[in-house]
């Protein structure tokens, strides 16, 4: 029975942790032993899951990046055991996604990993990877990245170590001959072929949802009200988050906005005409609030494919979002708008547009279906992992 070994910073929790779980669950119908390890933050999973480290391990890196940027490079001895563990499990496949956020030591991890022949799989959520260190370098339109990183305008750590870290990635992820690179958009593949990475086999594969879960459950759509809806996991400045507040003031009391994954603080705070619904765990509870949306908006400025967009769309709802990252690939003419970044007025007139002349529920379901039905998507890892074992 082949083995395959996820390494993500949650298990079953957060869209990249789910991800993770739905891709395993896909291998395990077909044979494979699938485990998962993590940092922090987990659900119940059918894979075996493996912790690595404890919350004082995260406080550790929370202050190795504060005060040296060393994101990525504290977590040592709790690495050290991981690997002893990827030793003693020999997986056929190791599938990373977010190996950065606080909890994994990337450097002793690949140090390990350029030593063997196990074939990697490497799921781009982010630009991270081939980055001094940010996450999203769109944020401040820097392009440094493509060259070679330093005096990082993003940087908030007392020193900037953006030239060093860019190095120290460059040098350990490029000299790993097994990696082939997962990006989630056509966006992300873009950013890619222009970095360090380019010489690696990329390959696209969008994220999917579970189609039976998120599915249409209501008519309620047009009825009181237009019900607008806005979900993240978390919301800032970067997520849209003020947008959705000036776009509140350019709408009629007729247009009613919900927006969900707030903190308990931020709900207290939101303005007059938006309620405010705290990050849920609770599935039929966000399906239910989709399928009820006449329209979701997805007002991001740092995006490589939100799962939000899909999920909305499979529960028969069209989507506005920005022009941001892969966010656009979701949709089509018949099942959403894309506006500029920024551009408020754009997406209030967008959001009228649609109360107007609405767009097909069905549409959006059958956009769904053809395109990211998470078995369809998935199955892609399982045929990649077969056939990276196969050569």
């Amino acid at each position: 029975m082949p083995k395959v070994l996820q390494i993500n910073v949650t298990a079953n929790w957060g869209s990249t942790g789910k991800i993770a779980e739905q891709i395993n669950i896909r291998a395990m119908e077909r044979g494979w032993d699938c485990y998962i390890a993590y940092g922090r933050n987990s659900n119940p999973s059918q894979s075996k899951l493996i912790k690595v480290g404890k919350m004082i391990n995260v406080y550790e890196h929370y202050f190795e990046n504060r005060f040296f940027d060393n994101e990525g490079l504290a977590s040592r001895i709790p690495t050290k055991r991981f690997v002893k563990q990827i030793e003693e499990i020999s997986p056929d496949i190791i599938h990373l996604h977010n190996i950065h956020d606080h909890w994994l030591n990337y450097k002793i991890l690949f140090d390990y990993l350029n030593t063997t022949d196990i074939p990697i799989v490497w799921t781009q959520h982010d630009c991270w990877a081939f980055t001094g260190g940010c996450t999203h370098f769109v944020h401040s339109n820097c392009e440094k990245w493509k060259t070679h990183c330093k005096d990082c305008p993003q940087k908030k750590s007392f020193l900037d170590s953006s030239k060093r870290n860019f190095k120290l990635k460059k040098s350990l992820f490029e000299g790993n001959r097994n990696m082939t690179i997962v990006p989630v958009s056509q966006w992300m593949g873009n950013f890619l072929q222009e970095s360090f990475l380019k010489n690696k086999k990329i390959e696209v594969i969008h994220n999917g949802v579970d189609l039976n879960v998120f599915k249409p459950i209501s008519d309620n759509k047009g009825k009181n009200k237009f019900q607008i809806l806005a979900v993240s996991s978390v919301w800032h400045r970067s997520k849209g988050l003020y947008d959705v507040f000036k776009l509140r003031e350019l709408l009629s009391e007729e247009y009613e906005i919900t927006m969900v994954g707030l903190s308990a603080d931020q709900v207290k705070q939101l303005p007059k005409g938006i309620i405010g619904i705290q990050r849920t765990q609770n599935i039929q509870e966000l399906v239910k609030l989709y399928s009820e949306s006449d329209v979701f908006i997805n007002p991001t400025y740092a995006d490589t494919f939100p799962t939000v967009n899909i999920e909305a769309l499979s529960c028969g709802t069209p989507v506005i979002t920005y022009k941001t990252g892969g966010s656009p690939e979701a949709i089509d003419t018949n099942t959403g708008i894309v506006v500029e970044q920024g551009d408020i007025n754009a997406m209030a007139e967008a959001i009228k547009k649609l109360r107007i002349n609405p767009l097909l529920s069905e549409a959006c379901r059958q956009r769904a279906v053809e395109y990211f039905d998470k078995n369809k998507c998935f199955d892609k890892y399982v045929d990649l992992y077969e056939k990276l074992i196969k050569s």
